[in-house]
């Protein structure tokens, strides 16, 4: 008997839709997985009969598929047995398939042909591994209906793939489908999934952290590498920035009405923010704000701090809750990492009662009492870096490519630098 020989077919529904641009969303996607799966002994990603095909210079494992699933844009992910159009073939692929499966007590074969040159047609495949089936497992019924398991058995060009198991994917639309975005991150739990979700939706992230230092200690910068790190699976992210903010927001304190002092930090995170997506050719900016989840997250300080922007501000949390963010981190990876309590530039010169309806007149006053502009052009002046290497689609701006390779935390960012 031919032998089969293990891969992984690669589901996806919304680049499906895509019409006519169908074929850009999926070449970006087969990159991406060539460079999500480049530390693996993977051989080829090619599309085949609306999946993609990924075959490896073994067998294909479960740790190949999920490290596929992690990757947005694609629906679910199959480790299948790629056998001949033999029957025998794909009948003993179909019994192995099943076999995998555990406390099931139903079962369908569900053929699909996608090659005209094979004469049986799909209701006697079903017919005849469905009765190989039934040989093999006698103590389990079919149900065409509602069936615990679903067996496919895809004939294409010159093969069939076989598989009755299916992971669920993260989704969504290619990484680098949707341009580029600046986010602002912190080591909590809300921006690192603000980000994520973001990403998910297609964008190249470029996050940047306000930092406390040299108020604080760094602590919430490693941090924020060790956010990076755990998203790095999905590819999302071409670089991380930081802004050493405290002495920053110790100027304010001393000019600024300590209600208004959150609100005056933000608008400086904003525009410096904005001036990086200017920089990076960045088309927004990216928050974790949750509608009044905190002071500053009303829709009058909202509306404060966004007076800032001249792009568009995307706030992908906004009608979320605080267990809804937090499940949603555990799923993500990062969930451990933002469970860590330290200071950063969040706990600096807090007010005892912040303002919570901004007046926009009395903002202004604040944001004039000193040199905002100034200020900016500092923070910028002296931004640090890190380039995660881990986006095939991020391109580095020219302003940066030199500046300031030798600034903590601008340092390399191998798997064990924490351990």
């Amino acid at each position: 008997m031919a032998t089969t020989k293990r891969v992984c077919l690669v589901h996806y529904h919304e680049i499906g839709l895509k019409g006519k641009n169908r074929g850009f969303f999926e070449n970006q996607l087969v990159m991406n997985l060539k460079f999500a799966l480049k530390d693996t002994p993977v051989t080829t990603v090619r599309r085949i009969s609306g999946y993609l095909l990924v075959t490896f210079r073994g067998d294909a494992t479960k740790a190949e598929a999920n490290l596929i699933a992690q990757v947005p844009g694609v629906a679910r992910v199959s480790v299948a047995h790629e056998c001949p159009r033999e029957e025998d073939a794909y009948c003993q692929a179909a019994i192995d398939a099943l076999g995998e499966a555990q406390d099931f007590k139903t079962f369908k074969v569900h053929a699909h042909k996608s090659s005209t040159d094979y004469e049986m047609h799909t209701l006697d495949i079903n017919r005849l591994v469905g009765s190989k089936l039934c040989e093999a497992f006698p103590d389990k019924k079919v149900d065409v209906h509602h069936p615990d398991v679903t067996v496919h058995v895809n004939v294409v060009q010159g093969v069939v793939f076989v598989y009755a198991l299916s992971e669920r994917a993260v989704g969504g639309l290619p990484v680098g489908t949707a341009g580029k975005v600046v986010t602002l991150l912190s080591s909590g739990f809300d921006s690192p999934v603000a980000t994520w979700k973001v990403g998910r939706r297609g964008a190249i992230c470029v996050p940047i952290h306000f930092s406390g230092r040299p108020l604080t200690s760094d602590t919430s910068e490693w941090l924020t590498q060790d956010i990076v790190r755990a998203l790095a699976p999905a590819g999302m992210i071409g670089r991380l920035y930081v802004v050493a903010f405290g002495a920053r927001q110790r100027e304010i304190s001393l000019k600024v009405d300590q209600k208004l002092r959150i609100i005056t930090y933000r608008r400086v995170m904003f525009a410096v923010a904005q001036r990086l997506a200017k920089i990076e050719g960045a088309k927004a900016l990216v928050t974790g704000e949750s509608l009044g989840q905190v002071a500053s997250q009303t829709l009058e300080n909202i509306a404060a701090v966004d007076e800032i922007a001249t792009i568009p501000v995307l706030r992908p949390l906004i009608g979320s809750d605080k267990q809804e963010i937090i499940e949603r981190s555990r799923q993500i990876n990062t969930y451990d990492i933002s469970s860590t309590t330290v200071p950063d530039c969040c706990t600096l010169f807090m007010p005892r009662r912040p303002e919570t309806h901004a007046k926009m007149d009395q903002v202004h006053e604040a944001w004039d009492s000193f040199d905002h502009d100034g200020m900016i052009d500092d923070l910028i002046d002296n931004i640090e870096y890190i380039d995660a290497d881990q986006c095939v689609s991020y391109r580095p701006p020219k302003q940066f490519r030199e500046h300031h390779v030798e600034l903590a935390p601008a340092r390399a960012m191998p798997s064990d630098q924490n351990e």
